[in-house]
């Protein structure tokens, strides 16, 4: 029997809505089949999943050698955005499982903190034996004694300890166990070492180091850590074999691929978010079409650590990895995000900047002292700064820049740099004091959606200047709006109070000694 373990580490919340899904293409259905694509609460229980994929290789039929070259031969790619080839990992595994007389662990990693990815949270509340196929024929392979799966959604977490219910009366002779774990939903809690710190008793955030779990991961164990669609996708190469795999997708990159698809609807002022299924290499513009919508003024893809694609780049870039860094961004988990035309790039940039800022681990100095440098910079400049604030935001996203701890400062920087680029003209314009005449819609997803822009969207700080003493009080309980000046005095952003920080924004107006720091706008942020 699978023993069973669950830890909740995370404040219970109403379950997220799950995402649409969508195949691009019928006949290449693979990861999505059986899902209904109107049915967004199903899940597939065993018996309909084996009806959708068929048996999966008996335990022992498909050999270590076999399942390593066959992930060789479909050319596997790690999806969690690190894009490492599968087969190097798993035989780094097995050479450290053979130099150290060690068992091995696996790990699937599904938790997703970034709003504009829900691949593998859909995976897992709608098809979580896929996962658990790739994830339990591995460990049986490697003779792994556990498996763990680490989720930050609520939803996720229920649906596969269901699934792994439902196999237990089937799996009496197998030695792995399965433990389900969560955590808290944060950005930095994707990192693939944050999820083997929380497993080790420590805090969900990266640790800092350098080293691999393929030599000391969970336990000290040699671990094969990958995300939940690399799972699945090795499931149904399983099924498949390497031929018929790669009967789909480009030479160097086969088979289908699982994509985040985010479009703002003006008319509704909603965000809708699409888990679509399409074959490697196919052009962004049809995959946008298929969500009734269009590459609009530009595209983010690769997320909040991505780039943008301006209009004509996205009109003929290609979704594969090859394709999408010859058109300037990287892949990352497949997030694709439209800008449409009615609002302001760069304040869109700038509120998924603060928000970033919020998310950082702050662990190291350059997070914890400067982790809102770029953010703040960015106000400035909206604001009417002029070449001094562009210089300054420049040279504060360049600092940051192959620095810190984790990937974090590094790729929101990339983020924030890519926008400068693309929207040169906008930010010429907001430089200038004229601004681009656009608001800000909240067309980057964040928590609290794209509603939250507009009600209380007036709020900032205000500081009455003869009052002020410079305590810094105010820096302390949310330096993502303020940070001490050279001079002593606090430097306020003159950006509008996100919705994510207004508890710590109103308990900063609170522990403000002089009574100078105070909430403008609407009413009720006074």
């Amino acid at each position: 029997m699978i023993p069973l373990f669950a830890q909740r580490r995370a404040r219970s919340a109403a379950p997220e809505p799950a995402a649409a899904v969508l195949s691009l293409s019928p006949g290449a259905t693979r990861l999505t089949a059986g899902l209904h694509p109107r049915r967004s609460q199903q899940r597939l229980d065993h018996g309909a999943h084996l009806s959708a994929h068929g048996p999966l290789p008996a335990p022992g039929e498909l050999r270590l050698a076999e399942l390593h070259a066959l992930t060789e031969q479909i050319a596997l790619r790690e999806q969690g955005g690190t894009g490492l080839p599968f087969h190097r990992t798993l035989r780094s595994v097995i050479d450290s499982t053979r130099r150290h007389g060690l068992p091995a662990a696996v790990v699937v990693n599904a938790t997703q903190g970034e709003p504009p990815s829900r691949k593998d949270e859909t995976l897992l509340r709608r098809a979580p034996h896929l996962v658990l196929d790739g994830a339990l024929l591995t460990a049986a392979a490697l003779n792994a004694q556990q498996v763990v799966i680490g989720v930050s959604h609520a939803a996720a977490e229920a649906a596969v300890r269901a699934a792994v219910a439902e196999r237990q009366p089937r799996h009496r002779s197998r030695r792995s166990s399965v433990r389900v774990v969560r955590l808290p939903e944060r950005f930095v809690t994707g990192e693939s070492d944050a999820l083997l710190r929380d497993l080790g008793g420590g805090p969900p955030t990266p640790t800092g180091r350098k080293g691999r779990p393929s030599n000391a991961g969970v336990d000290g164990l040699p671990t094969l850590l990958s995300s939940a669609e690399t799972w699945a996708r090795l499931a149904v190469a399983a099924r498949t074999g390497a031929a018929r795999y790669a009967a789909v997708g480009e030479p160097g990159e086969p088979g289908t691929f699982l994509s985040t698809v985010t479009a703002y609807t003006t008319g509704s002022r909603r965000l809708a978010q699409t888990v679509v299924e399409a074959p490697v290499g196919v052009p962004l513009r049809v995959l946008l079409e298929r969500c009734r919508t269009d590459v609009g003024q530009a595209v983010l893809i690769g997320g909040y650590h991505g780039a943008f694609l301006s209009r004509r780049a996205a009109n003929t870039a290609l979704m594969s990895r090859r394709g999408i860094e010859a058109a300037g961004a990287t892949f990352g988990a497949g997030e694709v995000i439209r800008l449409p035309e009615e609002t302001c790039p760069l304040g869109e940039t700038a509120r998924a900047a603060h928000w970033l800022a919020a998310e950082a681990a702050a662990q190291c100095r350059l997070c914890f002292r400067r982790r809102s440098a770029i953010a703040t910079a960015l106000d400035y400049l909206l604001h009417g700064g002029g070449n001094a604030a562009m210089e300054r935001l420049r040279g504060q996203a360049a600092a940051a820049r192959g620095r810190g701890a984790c990937s974090h400062p590094d790729g929101s920087a990339k983020f924030v740099i890519s926008a400068l680029s693309t929207f040169a003209d906008d930010l010429a314009a907001h430089a200038r004091g004229r601004g681009c005449g656009r608001g800000v819609l909240g067309a980057l997803p964040l928590p609290g959606g794209p509603e939250t822009v507009g009600a209380g969207a007036d709020d900032r700080f205000g500081v009455d200047w003869t009052l002020c003493d410079g305590h810094g009080l105010c820096a302390d309980v949310v330096p993502e709006l303020i940070q001490m000046g050279s001079d002593g005095y606090p430097v306020v952003s003159t950006a509008t109070i996100p919705p994510y920080l207004a508890a710590r924004a109103k308990a900063a107006v609170r522990r403000c000694p002089a009574l100078a720091l105070r909430i403008e706008g609407s009413p009720s942020g006074r």
